[in-house]
């Protein structure tokens, strides 16, 4: 650091990476389990994180989990927008992600070709 310049550039930083972990806002949830990886988990993960920058939506976090116990529906993804049912998505590929991500992250419309699970929010 080298400047007052640089300690509030990294001081922003630093608040938008907190604000990411804190987010309340949409979640992605992706099936990392030794099932979901050998079905491709890795590179539905990267595909989902390449979506979310090229569109500049930094409230949406991204989370992995385990096994969900769907071995045969691999690759699974969870898409829990605040309010709504938490949908999951399963068979998942990379050219999937860009359609998820527009119809359902950002538009709030389900794809129900993809869709293996549906879970009520509680209040």
């Amino acid at each position: 650091m080298k400047s007052l310049a640089d300690l509030h550039a990294l001081r922003d930083k630093l608040k938008a990476d907190i604000k990411l972990r804190k987010n309340s806002g949409t979640k992605i949830v992706v099936g990392m389990g030794t099932c979901g990886i050998a079905a491709g988990a890795r590179e539905v993960m990267k595909a989902i994180l390449e979506e979310l920058s090229k569109r500049h939506l930094i409230d949406v976090q991204v989370q992995q989990t385990g096994c969900i116990g769907m071995c045969e529906k691999e690759v699974l993804v969870d898409v829990v927008r605040p309010g709504e049912a938490r949908i999951t998505y399963g068979k998942v590929k990379p050219e999937d992600v860009p359609k998820i991500i527009a119809d359902h992250v950002v538009n709030g419309r389900i794809v129900e070709e993809l869709v293996v699970g549906k879970i009520e929010q509680e209040d």
